[in-house]
């Protein structure tokens, strides 16, 4: 119901260039150049500048961006409402965030649906946060579970209701019998001369392996890059370095220990559930939002007993 040249112009406005705005969209240069005439001409007004290479939006594109996340707000109010007037809670919650949340959380998550709303089905599908973002924008999903980094948007855009989750303390992980594997814990800054584990591209995890490095006064010397939690774990086993690896991850029955990070800050991850601004108070993802809730009190509960 809503244009959706009006969410190229969003993404144009986010990543600067068409080019930029292309690859976000799974579209081609031309194609978003040619949206975006079509959306200036039936406006009738100047949407963009060219400013060197990049492009700039003018005041009218402003306007535009403005009423266009007033109106996506609204529209996904409207469904809500409508959809409350049926009977029962059903359909499919479609859900997507990082494996380890999805694993921890999701999973359980969905099965409280299942249990207590028989006619929901739920799917659910691993992504990074980055993408989260764009499937929800793109009506691909209907909740995310999603990490905040320097690509994800601010809490205060208008377009997500983004929400406090869980907090998942991270440890450092070494080779059993390494210098480290202290059972009382380590400054994460005693890492500082250790060979790092950490895949850079398209992981969330590594611009939080940077923040916590930098916070503790190094830059880690990184000599593999690996993603995949078994696959780390197998590396630092072997001793081909160390890493930073979240609480909610579970090891496999590698030869690695767990050491707790003293002092402060103490590295974490803070999930958040990310929606379609309006979209909250539709039935099944109100559902949805609680499993999840439920999910994240049980999860912290465990911890706190083990």
């Amino acid at each position: 119901m809503i244009d959706h040249r009006l969410h190229v112009l969003r993404a144009l406005a986010e990543h600067g260039t068409v080019t930029a705005t292309a690859g976000a969209l799974h579209l081609t240069p031309s194609a978003v150049s040619q949206q975006l005439r079509l959306l200036a001409r039936d406006l009738g007004v100047e949407l963009l500048r060219p400013e060197g290479r990049r492009v700039r939006l003018t005041p009218a594109a402003h306007v535009v961006l403005r009423h266009a996340d007033a109106l996506r707000a609204q529209w996904e109010a409207a469904r809500a409402e409508l959809a409350m007037q049926g009977s029962g809670i059903r359909g499919t919650l479609r859900l997507c965030g990082v494996s380890s949340a999805l694993a921890a959380l999701g999973a359980p998550a969905a099965a409280r649906l299942r249990e207590a709303y028989p006619q929901v089905e739920s799917s659910l599908v691993e992504e990074e946060s980055a993408e989260c973002y764009r499937m929800l924008l793109a009506d691909e999903t209907d909740v995310a579970l999603v990490l905040p980094g320097p690509d994800a948007p601010p809490v205060t855009d208008a377009r997500f209701e983004q929400t406090p989750l869980l907090t998942d303390r991270q440890d450092l992980l070494v080779p059993e019998g390494h210098q480290l594997a202290r059972p009382a814990g380590v400054e994460l800054a005693e890492a500082a001369g250790q060979p790092w584990i950490v895949k850079k591209a398209n992981n969330d995890t590594y611009p939080l392996v940077m923040a916590a490095c930098t916070a503790a006064g190094f830059t880690p010397r990184i000599t593999h890059q690996v993603k995949e939690w078994y696959a780390v774990s197998s590396l630092v086993s072997e001793g081909f370095g160390v890493c930073l690896v979240p609480r909610i991850v579970p090891l496999p029955r590698h030869a690695v220990v767990r050491v707790p990070l003293r002092g402060t800050p103490v590295p974490a991850r803070r999930f958040l559930t990310a929606v379609r601004r309006g979209s909250a108070d539709h039935p099944l993802v109100a559902a949805g939002l609680h499993a999840l809730r439920e999910a994240a009190t049980a999860h912290t509960a465990a911890a706190e007993a083990s």
